[in-house]
């Protein structure tokens, strides 16, 4: 049996650069109280609580939800690389569509370090060697950021494949910020051009510029799932329904296929989006806006693809006509994504179901979508993990 699971209140802090933040059980906090104030409801009402986060200690979410109340509850504390925030609203939601709790709390956070990201735990096998492994054979090595060959690899993988040009994914930043530009909660909300996007330092050449990547940031974002039958006892919004969701991992065409795209998620995410759209029985082609895992411009496009909002290989042409966009087909990142928004890794996902929400409530402001009705969550993270959310305005 599966219940049917509303988002009956969601929150968000302000995202910052490191060392511009609170610490992280303040950041936390503000994003659980906001998101509990959100659905009209005390935290002694939370049945369960679903914490993620990347950089941090084990039992890090205890410390973080101590600061809104110490009830006793279970707390799990979840780390599933960028894709942490969406997992955690995964077993939210499982939790409550299984029967086992009415009213569970997702919360993700993240205080980073400024530079690239980095292994922690230097003195065991990483989980990325067999990713390494197979990124070195397809582009080599060389003194680019691993995480920089990766997307960067599957950017230029498309680019050999379909002639996709690099002035392609300036267009995806460009567009990123035009849309932050109505986000008080983004990073940067500077409007940025083409030309400028790709008259940044080239981190490689002819593959990648500075802004096409998402810079390190802190923050926070939660939500709260709840039955149908917690709701309408409590008095709360069942205005937004979780239809459907996914969570899928790498299979062996991630290191077999010889496709850097398939390294860094494709096959996850179109297997995670195809399994959504058979259960919500519905196409790609009647979603009215998504929020996509655009950690870098490449990794936006090429999910364009894996999500079936165009071909395979009609990613170009979905960009050039304006269909990723207000006016086109299916308005993509309108928060303006992690590029413009920031990416706290723990709280991303979250962040994401935060935007999702509000645009279905018709509370998005000058980011509304006009009649958005069916949202779309895609939320990756390597090694590997994607989580892929299909929201309904009820």
């Amino acid at each position: 049996m599966s219940l049917d699971v509303y988002v009956c209140g969601v929150g968000m802090i302000p995202f910052t650069k490191p060392g511009a933040s609170e610490p992280y059980p303040q950041m936390a906090a503000r994003a659980a109280r906001t998101a509990l104030a959100d659905a009209g409801i005390g935290y002694e009402l939370v049945q369960q609580a679903y914490v993620g986060y990347v950089y941090g200690d084990s039992t890090a979410g205890q410390r973080a939800l101590y600061e809104v109340g110490m009830s006793g509850i279970p707390v799990v504390n979840v780390n599933n690389n960028c894709s942490t925030g969406s997992t955690a609203l995964f077993l939210a939601r499982q939790a409550v569509a299984s029967g086992a709790a009415d009213c569970v709390l997702a919360l993700g956070f993240e205080q980073m370090s400024p530079g690239a990201i980095g292994s922690v735990f230097k003195d065991r096998p990483s989980p990325f060697e067999r990713f390494d492994e197979v990124t070195d054979e397809l582009v080599g090595r060389g003194e680019v950021p691993l995480a920089l060959r990766y997307f960067g690899g599957a950017g230029l993988a498309h680019m050999q494949q379909y002639g996709t040009q690099l002035t392609t994914f300036a267009k995806i930043r460009a567009k990123a910020s035009r849309h932050a530009t109505n986000n008080p909660l983004a990073l940067f909300r500077n409007v940025l051009t083409e030309e400028e996007v790709m008259a940044s330092p080239m981190m490689w050449d002819g593959v990648l510029t500075r802004l096409m990547a998402c810079p390190p940031t802190c923050g926070s974002a939660a939500a709260i799932i709840c039955s149908s039958e917690f709701a309408v006892s409590h008095g709360l919004s069942r205005s937004v329904r979780i239809k459907a969701q996914a969570m899928t991992t790498d299979r062996p065409t991630t290191f077999e296929a010889g496709d850097m795209r398939e390294v860094v998620g494709f096959g996850m995410a179109q297997e995670a989006a195809r399994q959504v759209y058979e259960a919500a029985g519905i196409s790609p082609h009647e979603l009215d806006v998504v929020e996509l895992h655009d950690c870098f411009a490449q990794n936006e496009l090429i999910t364009y693809e894996a999500l079936g909002l165009c071909p395979p290989g009609g990613a170009e042409k979905f960009i050039c006509d304006g269909d990723n966009t207000y006016g086109g087909k299916v308005v993509t990142n309108p928060s303006g994504g992690l590029l413009s928004k920031g990416h706290p890794l723990g709280a991303t996902g979250l962040a994401q179901c935060t935007e999702l929400v509000q645009q279905l409530r018709g509370t998005a402001d000058k980011r509304q979508v006009d009649g958005a009705r069916l949202a779309l969550q895609h939320n990756l993270g390597l090694g590997g993990a994607c989580v892929v959310t299909l929201y309904e305005r009820v």
